[in-house]
Order: structure tokens, then sequence, then C-alpha cells
């Protein structure tokens, strides 16, 4: 009898410029991509879906016209892009034909996106291309993209793939095995990380940067995974450079699903305790030791595991070095993540605690325009614009210390309001002009004061998408 948990899973494989290509040289690592390639097939015949997420037009790109170094100028990299991106799909497509694998090439900007009926068209195409058993390789149109309209780098791109596709699994392949208590390049006694529960509980050094011809490194990492997790996706970090260790993951995974739903348990096999004040630092990354969970050696896991079930069931070996971001026990829908993280804010509306409060409970109210107090920007009404809390005392207070007004109070009002935090995003019903105008009054005066009234909300609460850790 087949358990429930062996049905088929949807995956997501991003691969960075690094692991397609030579960093120096730009030569395609091609016995790198086939072994890729053959984890997919493998994955694929085992009836899960696959899609991957491939950097390294512009890579490819140097290489087919022989130039060494990436260009500033941003019409040069488009046009090597261009380039690239034939070489590379022409690749992909050639290694997966050896397996008799159809490939599908889809190139996305965040504009392609932006408008929910574009976003559905384009979650519907890539769950078409899985249903007809071909692996779509998504990548950024970076002949098309200038960075307004940029997803920023191909991390953040495979998040929101996984969750157009309300994946099950995204797969960040990388130069590391996961992250770790310290260096391990520095400190060989370095303990490698294997859950991370809680993503919120982690800070980390933005100055860390990716290859020279790539866009991201492992901060881009931790954001994706504290996006797709938001959807309830597992994200696992793990080494680029030896592609099976997907399949071992998986493996190792999917028994200890069914392990759990024997016994009722949570992991528990693979939860020893943390020591305080873990320090990553691959690279400055510092982790809470509440949200972590070393990575279990061979010893602990036959030591710790729960009994065997009652069917026969062999127990795997010890899963390939990771590290897995685990999902929110309460993802979001597909409307508002496609709010937070599909849309680009064009502007920002800042709102006092009590507003954010009435917004963000359970049973949660619209943003009013008594609980705006400002707003920054130019936007017009059915745009998105990020939503921020400051505290209104702290505010009327900082005003009331300056003397005479003026410019100096504008500096105060706008370092007080550079301090409020970004709590998440709203598709607003007036524009920043309209807001400015009716802000902190009742909704009752609005159309007295604009001739008009649209709504009696600045945005409605459908409207309103927030990061997980604020709802």
């Amino acid at each position: 009898m087949k358990h429930k948990d062996q049905r088929p899973l949807t995956i997501v494989i991003k691969l960075g410029t690094s692991s397609i290509c030579d960093e120096v040289t730009h030569e395609p690592r091609i016995a790198n991509m086939s072994l890729i390639v053959e984890t997919v097939v493998k994955l694929r015949r085992e009836g899960h879906r696959v899609i991957i997420v491939s950097s390294a037009a512009i890579a490819m790109g140097l290489k087919r016209l022989d130039i060494a170094k990436r260009p500033k100028h941003l019409a040069t990299v488009q046009a090597i892009a261009a380039v690239g991106q034939c070489r590379l799909i022409a690749l992909w497509d050639e290694l997966f034909r050896q397996l008799n694998q159809p490939v599908a090439q889809i190139l996305l900007t965040r504009n392609d996106i932006a408008d929910r009926a574009q976003y559905l068209n384009a979650a519907n195409t890539l769950l078409e291309l899985l249903h007809m058993g071909v692996i779509p390789i998504v990548n950024e149109n970076d002949t098309l993209s200038v960075m307004e309209i940029k997803f920023g780098d191909n991390d953040t791109l495979s998040a929101i793939t996984a969750g157009m596709a309300n994946a099950d699994y995204l797969f960040l392949m990388t130069d590391v095995d996961g992250l770790y208590t310290e260096n391990p390049r520095t400190n060989p006694d370095a303990i490698p990380i294997e859950v991370v529960k809680d993503i919120s509980q982690l800070t980390v050094d933005v100055s860390t940067a990716g290859s020279s011809v790539g866009t991201g490194g492992m901060v881009t990492k931790l954001v994706a995974a504290e996006l797709a997790t938001s959807a309830g996706i597992t994200t696992i970090i793990t080494k680029s450079s030896v592609p099976g260790n997907i399949h071992g993951i998986i493996r190792y995974l999917r028994y200890l699903k069914r392990q759990e739903g024997e016994s009722n348990g949570s992991d528990k096999s693979i939860n020893p305790t943390v020591p305080s004040d873990l320090s990553v630092s691959d690279p400055d990354i510092r982790l809470s030791a509440r949200s972590i969970t070393p990575l279990a050696s061979a010893d602990s896991v036959a030591r710790d595991s729960p009994s065997p079930p009652r069917t026969p069931c062999r127990t795997p070996s010890p899963p390939p070095r990771h590290t897995r971001f685990l999902p929110q026990s309460h993802p979001m829908r597909d409307r508002l993540f496609w709010i937070l993280h599909g849309l680009k804010s064009h502007g920002a509306v800042y709102i006092d605690t009590g507003a954010y409060k009435a917004i963000t409970r359970t049973n949660r109210a619209g943003l009013l325009p008594a609980g705006v107090v400002d707003v920054k920007g130019t936007f017009s009404a059915s745009e998105a614009v990020s939503l921020v809390v400051v505290d209104r005392k702290t505010l009327a207070d900082a005003e009331k210390e300056v003397q005479g007004g003026g410019e100096a109070n504008k500096e105060v009002r706008a370092a007080v309001l550079e301090e409020g935090e970004v709590v998440g995003k709203a598709i607003v019903n007036y524009s920043s002009v309209e807001i400015a105008r009716i802000m902190g009054l009742k909704s009752s005066e609005i159309e007295s004061l604009l001739g008009y009234s649209d709504s009696e909300y600045i945005a409605h609460r459908d409207n309103l998408a927030f990061a997980p850790k604020h709802v």
C-alpha cells in the first residue's frame, strides 16, 4: 500500500552562475550540468514535477563573444545576455535531449507578474508544462530588465517561481553545503546547521556578494528562504557540485515524514540541544539558538530515531549535508503572496501603531485615513505601496522640540519616519496626493474634502499583505 507521503512532489531547483560556468574562464561546467540533468530526470521518472531556475546567461554570453570581464554599460550587458541566453537554453536542451526529456524556456521580469492576470497566466503555464511532463527552465529576462523591474537576483526569482507553482521544496544550490555555527573555512570546529525553524531570528551582514558574473550570495539565499517559507515551502541550501544530494535529501525527508505520521512526532529525532549565542559567519550570519538545529551525525540518527514502523521500511542513511528552512505553519494565500512579493512598491504610506494593530488582528479591518500619519513618493490609485509603522506620539514630541518649524521641522519629521518599520504592502484606493490631503481624517470627511469618495478605506483589508512575523 502506498503511503500518503509518497504523492508526487513539485520541486524547484535554483542554480547560480557559479554552478553552471567557471567564474574566471566562463567555460560551461558540462560535467556538473550533466549530473544535474541526470538528477532531474531521475526525479521526473519517479513522478515528481521539477522546475529549474537557471542563471548564467551573461556568463555564457561573455564566453561566446570572447569578452573577459562583465561590462558596466547596461545596454552592453543586455546585449551579452541576449547572446548568452540562446547558448544557455541550447545547452540545457541538448543535455536533456540525451535522456529524451523535453524542456521549455520561460523568461520573466517583475513587470510580467505585476498584473494579476499576467501572474495567473504565468502560473497556469508553469502548471500546464509540469502536467505535460516538461521541465520548465526559468530565468530573468536580462535583455529587457532594468533596475526598476528586476527581481534583483535569481534566488528571489526562484522563491517567487516556487510560490507560483505551489511547490513543496525549493533547493538553493550553492558552493557551500549549508549554514554553520562559524565560518568553516577559518574554524574547523564549526558545526553544520541542518534545521532553521524560525528564519525571523536570523540577522545577516549584507556586505556578502556572489560571484563576479552573478548577483547573489548567502544573504540573498536567506531572503529567498524567508520568502518561500512564508508560502509554506520547505527551502533547502546544499552543495551544487553534488546534485545527487537533492535526491538523497528528498528520500530522507520523506522517510521522516512517514515516521512523523506514524508516531505523531515532529522531527524530534534530529533536534539535539544547541549551545547559545551561535554565530554563522558564512558569511557573517548570526543565528538565534532557538531557531536552529545542528546536523545529526550517523550515530545520533541511529541512536535517537523513533522505533521502526510496523510495516517493513528500510531506514535511509543520514542525509547529505544541507540546511533546511521549515515552512510557516500558516502560509500566505496566493493573492497576498502576489501582493507582497510580486508587486513593486511605488511609494510608502506611514501608519501609526493603532492602525497597525487594527489591520493585523485576527478579525482585521481595512486601513482608514485616520491611521495614516504621512505619505512618501508619487503613486496612483490601485498601485502597491509599502506600509511603514511609526509611533505617532514620538513623531509629535519630536516636532514639538523643534523651535521655529520650517525646514528644521521637516528634517526632524523625516528622521522619525526613517526609523519606521516596513511591515508589508498594500494596493491603495487613492493616489499619493489624495492620501496626503485626507490622512488623519475620518472617512466621513473624505467626500467633503476631495469632492468624491471612492472608498472609506485607504486600502481594503483584502489588499493588505504582511510578512508572517507581522501577523
